[in-house]
């Protein structure tokens, strides 16, 4: 909430109105309100758009199905308070700056007194012949987007093929646009004019590198490529182009991604001055000629330039309302460092990345082979961090970013090389060097954050604004939390929760040395109280990892997680989905067929996951058993997709197929999977195995990764993808199957047993004292003692799995849980209604209707006789049901 959300503006309250209602705008608002505490400002934002502002960062999320409302910036209750009033869908079209006032497209007329331009930018058409043509779009909005993703939707099935997208400008944006192209099912093209994508950001070396990435996940690039024209094709549509080069494609669908400019057409028209680029020309305090206009963000001239990025947008939106409320806050200078994760790769780009200080160093580390890219730029003396640049593996950017300027003291090589990036985290932040730089958040501030009181990260978050926009810096910002507490003598509590003085590690090993059972018996013995939501998952995972039987026996069901709790994976609609096992994505025909069966027969959405499986969405709670029976009559069982434990064990086709594979990829990945299926651990466990070092598989992404070597296999731990994605480094290679299997399990059970609540393998090794180098010691050289222990744990797991879903359809008792009304456990719940999805249906979201969608209400499905549901009340649709079918009114 805000903190002075209380307050309403006095009578004689300045009047603020803001044009445009974007992230930066938002920034300036959250800003100015929390600051004013008497009451002394009444602020208009006027939004060109229908939505309230939202996070244009992660636009391309919406192909995911985040909508505005998921995307929409800060807390809600900012645009409740009395002091500040939201219009959207209002156009700005004139500027009276003698009468101080602003008039919109709807003929509304807004007074001011200080008037803040927010407009942002557009996107920058370049003046191509067809550039007109349906079928042309430009990639900024919300509304942009949505409108892409229809006509590639109504493009697939006009043309009955795979969609042909071409993208000008191989930028930020431009690569964004490929991916929202490749994610809808399209085949992109990236048309770049420069000799290399994402010019601006990377030299060629990281250019390259970002190439042969994208190019490997089927996206053509064409570099120092022109284009000449857009042509139609025979209905009038987008249907071809051609390019300086005399060549040229068909194409269904062109994203213009070729650059921005800044919307100054207000500040022109009422006679301000605007820089040689456009924009309004502004002073270091945001302050125009007109002392009572200013501009912030990519409207903004400052210093001479337009930038681009929200972080010195995010700066000048504070510094205008530090001086709105009399302070002398200033600007000093853009931080133009940039982290991305495009098409699922990471790109950092900080500081003096082009070496353009005299005297600059390079420090290279490139490996073409795991697609990664490594550069330091140093000062002569190769002691001071001048800028760098990252491809692939952007994990030490947030250690590095604050350090430009500053000297390592430490090898630079080092921190470039994948076992010692990790290690940039240890260096000393002095307390000037910036953190966060989308929040202008100093080592400094964390520091006197803590001293103040801020003991954990959600108050540290709360207090200094650090991690709570992209957040890259929170790996530091904690470490620099706990080590000004460590400092300050306060002990930094490893407690489990408040009824556990117990770390999960700690709990872990006195559950397995005392033998427990059950929840009551180790609280009784260990703790407090009756539990929470935090250490009842976390002890239902430690007795499951210790083989105490099936998850949902007995005591044990109480303690589980909601998708733990009825074996599947809850929806944002209400409804489950369902995923089998397909170990290494190896399935028979007949196996296709009775999943195929299965969605057709109870109406669901069908994907094929990340991980070579098959998801069945839409499944109602009283189905779910219905559901598997069906596939584990047809030989399938659990894929774990809900529980934190191995999910799958991905796999390229390797040497029994392609020409390039040296080693039996899918077979060892079978092999993996079904020896560590169903293993409880801290948190999700995935695989896989490459069948050479052409990498098809991605097995560098997954916590543990086998990539086949000709002398055997090579064994990489510790990547993840998530907020923070990270590679794996190698811990052993040229292992024999016998020695790297041996390996696993050692990892694997070590893992398990040390880590803390809900923390991936990769955060894991940041912490552990020795790294990668105590993970080696422990699992390859058994520098413990513990190895044997470690396998006959493994293998006590192995003996003793069995199918979670078969064991709950053998057990009367487990099957009355899954019902949709327990006093009514005859009843169903009809209220699910779908809608059309690319061809298939999917749960409809609440009150939506899509224009021309076919809508399918849920009725009363017949039903078959089986003797395993019926004791439960529960049955399985028939193979065939009639629908009710209606189009909805457009």
């Amino acid at each position: 909430m805000l903190e002075a959300a209380a307050h309403t503006p006095s009578s004689d309250a300045t009047r603020v109105v803001v044009v445009g209602a974007g992230m930066v705008a938002s920034r300036f608002v959250e800003a100015l309100l929390q600051r004013d505490t008497t009451g002394a400002f009444a602020v208009t934002v006027l939004g060109e758009e229908a939505h309230p502002p939202y996070d244009r960062v992660a636009l391309t999320s919406f192909f995911s199905g985040r909508g505005a409302d998921e995307l929409a910036l800060g807390d809600p209750a900012l645009w409740q308070d009395p002091r500040v009033r939201l219009l959207t869908g209002r156009r700005v079209v004139g500027l009276d700056r003698a009468a101080r006032a602003v008039t919109t497209d709807t003929g509304e007329v807004h007074g001011y007194d200080e008037l803040v331009l927010a407009t942002g930018s557009s996107a920058f058409v370049p003046p191509i012949p067809g550039a007109d043509l349906p079928g042309v779009f430009v990639y900024r909005t919300l509304d942009d987007v949505a409108a892409l993703q229809r006509w590639v939707e109504e493009a697939g099935r006009r043309c009955g093929r795979q969609v042909r997208a071409a993208v000008i400008g191989g930028g930020l944006l431009g690569l964004e646009a490929a991916g929202a192209c490749q994610s809808m099912g399209a085949h992109s093209t990236v048309v770049e004019f420069a000799p290399r994508m994402m010019a601006v950001q990377l030299d060629e070396g990281g250019g390259q590198a970002l190439g042969r990435i994208v190019t490997g996940m089927g996206i053509d690039v064409r570099t120092s490529t022109g284009t000449t024209a857009i042509l139609p094709d025979a209905e009038g549509r987008v249907g071809a182009m051609t390019f300086t080069d005399e060549t040229g494609i068909d194409v269904d669908v062109v994203v213009v991604a070729a650059g921005i400019r800044a919307r100054d057409e207000l500040a022109r028209a009422a006679g301000l001055p605007v820089g040689p680029r456009g924009g309004l020309v502004v002073d270091d305090r945001c302050r125009s000629e007109d002392p009572h206009v200013s501009a912030i963000g990519e409207v903004a001239c400052i210093q001479g330039s337009t930038l681009g990025l929200v972080a010195p947008g995010y700066t000048m939106a504070e510094i205008l309302a530090d001086r709105l409320l009399g302070g002398e806050a200033s600007f000093g200078g853009a931080d133009l460092s940039t982290k991305l994760k495009l098409l699922g790769v990471d790109v950092a780009s900080f500081g003096d990345a082009f070496a353009t200080t005299p005297g600059a160093l390079e420090v290279v580390y490139a490996d073409p082979s795991a697609a990664v890219y490594k550069k330091l730029v140093l000062s002569d003396d190769a002691e001071v961090l001048l800028g760098g640049i990252l491809v692939g593996d952007a994990s030490a950017y947030a250690s590095l970013r604050p350090l430009v300027g500053r000297r390592l003291g430490v090898d630079p090589a080092a921190l470039l090389v994948p076992e010692g990036a990790a290690g940039a985290g240890a260096l000393e932040l002095p307390d000037e060097a910036v953190v966060c730089s989308c929040n202008n958040v100093t080592a400094g501030t964390i520091r006197c954050a803590v001293a103040d009181g801020a003991c954990d990260l959600a108050a540290l978050k709360g207090c200094t604004k650090a991690g709570t926009s992209c957040g890259s810096c929170l790996p530091v910002a904690k470490k620099l939390m706990t080590t000004e507490l460590e400092k300050s003598g306060v002990t930094v509590s490893k407690a489990l929760c408040e009824h556990f003085e117990l770390s999960r590690a700690e709990l872990f090993e006195v559950v397995r040395l005392t033998r427990l059972t059950t929840f009551s018996e180790v609280i009784a013995r260990h703790g407090r109280g009756r539990g929470c939501d935090i250490c009842k998952p976390v002890v239902a995972s430690v007795l499951a990892s210790l083989g105490n039987g099936h998850i949902l026996a007995g005591e044990q069901a109480a303690l589980q997680d909601t998708n733990d709790h009825v074996l599947a994976n809850l929806q944002k609609d209400g409804s489950y989905s369902v995923v089998p096992r397909i170990p290494g994505g190896e399935v028979t025909p007949e196996g296709l067929i009775a999943i195929g069966e299965v969605a057709r027969d109870f109406g669901l959405y069908t994907k094929i996951t990340g991980g070579q499986r098959i998801d069945l969405f839409g499944v109602r709670l009283e189905q779910l058993p219905a559901v598997w029976r069906r596939l584990v009559d047809a030989g399938f069982e659990s894929g774990h997709a809900y529980g934190k434990s191995l999910r799958t064990v991905k796999s390229c086709v390797g040497s029994t197929w392609c020409r390039y594979g040296v080693q039996d990829s899918v077979g060892l990945a079978v092999m993996l999977e079904l020896r560590y299926r169903g293993l409880r651990s801290p948190h999700k466990l995935k695989m896989g195995v490459s069948g050479c070092a052409r990498e098809c598989a991605e097995a560098r992404g997954k916590d543990v990764g086998v990539i086949a070597t000709d002398q055997g296999w090579g064994l990489y731990v510790c990547g993840n993808g998530g907020a923070t994605p990270r590679h794996a480094q190698l811990l052993a290679t040229d292992l024999d199957t016998e020695t790297l299997v041996r390996y696993i399990d050692r990892f694997l059970m070590y893992y398990v047993r040390t880590a803390d609540r809900l923390q991936r393998t990769a955060p894991w090794l940041d912490d552990l004292e020795g790294g990668l180098d105590t993970v080696r010691a422990v699992v390859c050289e058994d520098s413990l003692g513990i190895g044997a222990d470690l396998e006959q744990a493994m293998a006590a797991h192995v003996d003793g799995y069995a199918d979670e879903w078969a064991a709950v359809l053998a057990d009367p008792d487990q099957l009355r849980r899954f019902t949709s009304f327990i006093n009514a456990p005859e009843e169903v719940d009809d209220s699910l209604q779908y809608v059309a999805e690319r061809g298939q249906i999917r749960p409809a979201a609440p009150g939506e209707r899509a224009s021309g969608a076919v809508l399918i209400a849920g009725p009363d499905l017949p039903r078959r006789s089986d003797p395993g549901l019926v004791a439960a009340g529960l049955a399985a649709p028939a193979a065939s049901r009639s629908t009710d079918v209606e189009e909805v009114s457009r």
